[in-house]
């Protein structure tokens, strides 16, 4: 898992650490030193850990004039028993949100496992947005189906185009333009 990179190159674009309004902002990451464990496996430096045990995330792209924001995950998403959801909601959702993003693009394609307790996190963080939404790209399909067990699919957009995005070719803005424009067109 080490070898396991968050996405690097929207860089250029945007880089949290850098960004004042981030949760992580003046975040120094090591390229040498693997300290980070998702259990006993070692992951690479440059994920951030908010606070859960086996789940971590990369703010990728974040835009306050379009409130959209892209963040990508590793690891274990578990609800039942590190409720990583009110973690995360805590941590870094409830400040973008602060800082005006509302719509919020979550990579999935590295989240191995996800454990249900309850929907209420997921409700609450759909009604914080209000006009907003949230998508999942690129589940794999045994934690769709959990997700889906639970009906999260209520809150969070997945599924169909969503799940077949070669999101690395596009420029982080056009990835969230496509993205919106998959939800919007779901929504109506």
């Amino acid at each position: 898992m080490h070898f396991i990179e968050p996405f690097f190159r929207w860089r250029g674009e945007y880089i949290a650490s850098e960004d004042a309004k981030s949760p992580f902002f003046g975040r120094i990451y090591s390229e040498f030193e693997f300290e980070q464990r998702i259990y006993n496996y070692l992951i690479h430096p440059q994920w951030d850990h908010f606070g859960s045990a086996t789940l971590y995330t990369k703010i990728l792209y974040a835009d306050y004039d379009s409130q959209s924001c892209v963040l990508e995950f590793i690891g274990e998403w578990n609800d039942a028993i590190e409720n990583d959801i009110m973690t995360l909601k805590n941590n870094v959702l409830n400040p973008l949100m602060e800082k005006g993003i509302k719509h919020f693009v979550l990579i999935f394609e590295n989240v191995l496992n996800f454990h249900y307790s309850d929907d209420c996190y997921y409700e609450e963080w759909f009604e914080d947005v209000e006009d907003g939404w949230i998508a999942a790209i690129n589940i794999h399909d045994h934690v769709a189906k959990e997700l889906h067990r639970i009906q999260i699919d209520s809150y969070v957009a997945m599924g169909g185009e969503l799940d077949e995005m070669e999101w690395r070719t596009f420029k982080p803005q056009h990835f969230v333009q496509k993205v919106h424009e998959l939800v919007t067109r779901r929504l109506n």
